[in-house]
């Protein structure tokens, strides 16, 4: 077991590569499965999502091969059907149903694992594909998938606009008889990045106004070579680990394009920013005031941001609001900050204005902040991605060190973490027993 022990009370200051998504790598390596030519995929990231995603299309018979950040993958024949043995559960998972129904008419994929943020319903997904003629069947292991006659286009309208559903549905309607209509799609940017390279592919697919995507099906896709886009979270996550620390940090690669939401958040509470060139620095202040934060789908506030940014916020003068309105269970990291000193209190309540899905369902699902409160350390165990990110930059605030475990879900998000707070002056001490 990997334990990280973090001393923090100092402001860090450097410079951080930004890495390739992890939310659009891990699906254009999915996506590889849908051609039996090869694609070129350049600035992947190299973390466990990336190897996630690389074993599961090597196990439905892809042959992969990765030079530095550079991953070539070829799938000219689907040699499975089955992803029942994949070595740990993921939400990846059922992305392969698509692709595998048209190249094998039949698919097995287990049920959903990933992150610890309240549930992560598939019935979005399922619904999509039995409309577009797939038989589904549910047991206790996973998701069963048949098409013998194909696919065929369907109107596919979300009740949600949910980034995993949506890309369901992107991959069906590629190679799926007539024309596909997804409405209320998702349209974060890594979808989009993800249709360019369906595009590069030989789809054929417009994006409307008002999340409406239409996708006329071909007869096949062929191979490409795609660079994925920089990952916005994870530039969220070092910027504000720069607010927090009061520190100066240069995320170089980060695209102001999809971070207009989080940087004006920044510049509200009174952190600065500079877009430059190759990136943007965020440098902290002595004084930060409170706001009031709601995440929603893109373009609003993300729900990944969240965390890292309430961070920042426990070092606010005065009272912040965040209602979040993506996942039920996201606050559950706050009890961890609330050992280290921080002042956040959960409401069932919506304290926001956007319609919220989780309006009288009793989830604790909005926080009200007060600032600034000084932190100390404490020992914690990491249970998702982004908490584990913000308790981690908590720890870097605090006087004293704190004990990290369960850090495979930090290395599952983030390429080489630990040499990059390093590289900025966190005290980071690895041991492993």
């Amino acid at each position: 077991m990997k334990t990280l022990s973090i001393t923090g009370g100092k402001p860090l200051k450097g410079t951080v590569q930004i890495s390739g998504a992890k939310n659009a790598a891990s699906k254009m390596i999915i996506a590889c499965l849908l051609t039996a030519d090869e694609v070129i995929l350049e600035n992947v990231p190299l973390q466990q999502e990336t190897e996630i995603a690389r074993e599961l299309v090597t196990m439905l018979g892809a042959k992969t091969e990765l030079t530095d950040h550079t991953l070539k993958i070829s799938v000219p024949k689907i040699a499975g059907t089955s992803a029942m043995q994949l070595s740990r559960k993921n939400r990846l998972a059922i992305l392969a149903l698509a692709p595998l129904l048209h190249r094998a008419g039949e698919g097995y994929v287990p049920k959903l694992g990933g992150d610890k943020i309240g549930p992560r319903p598939v019935n979005f997904h399922l619904d999509a594909l039995e409309k577009m003629g797939a038989t589904i069947d549910i047991d206790d292991e996973g998701y069963r998938a048949t098409a013998k006659d194909g696919l065929k286009a369907a109107l596919i309208d979300l009740p949600y606009p949910s980034v995993g559903s949506t890309e369901t549905a992107l991959f069906a309607g590629v190679l799926a008889r007539g024309r596909t209509v997804i409405k209320n799609a998702a349209i974060e940017p890594e979808v989009v990045d993800l249709i360019l390279m369906l595009q590069k592919m030989g789809a054929i697919i417009e994006m409307g106004a008002g999340r409406h995507i239409e996708i006329t099906g071909v007869e096949a896709l062929h191979g490409c070579t795609h660079r994925i886009l920089p990952d916005r979270m994870e530039a969220a996550s070092y910027g504000s680990l720069a607010l927090a620390t009061r520190g100066d940090i240069f995320c170089k690669g980060a695209d102001h394009r999809d971070m207009l939401t989080f940087l004006n958040a920044v510049r509200r509470m009174g952190g600065t920013y500079e877009v430059q060139e190759e990136g943007i620095r965020f440098c902290g202040a002595e004084k930060y005031s409170g706001l009031q934060i709601e995440t929603d789908t893109h373009p609003g506030f993300m729900t990944d941001w969240q965390q890292p940014f309430v961070v920042a916020l426990t070092q606010a003068e005065g009272t912040s609001v965040i209602h979040e309105t993506v996942f039920e269970d996201r606050f559950a990291y706050t009890e961890t900050l609330k050992e280290m000193g921080a002042d956040i209190t959960l409401f069932e309540n919506c304290l926001g204005e956007v319609a919220c899905r989780y309006k009288d369902q009793n989830y604790k699902h909005s926080a009200i902040i007060k600032g600034p409160t000084p932190l100390h350390a404490t020992d914690f165990v990491v249970k998702d991605i982004r908490a584990g990110l913000a308790c981690v930059i908590a720890a870097l605030v605090a006087e004293g060190t704190s004990h990290v475990t369960g850090v495979e879900h930090l290395e599952r998000g983030y390429e080489d973490l630990y040499n990059r707070l390093q590289s900025v002056g966190a005290d980071i001490e690895i041991t492993e027993a």
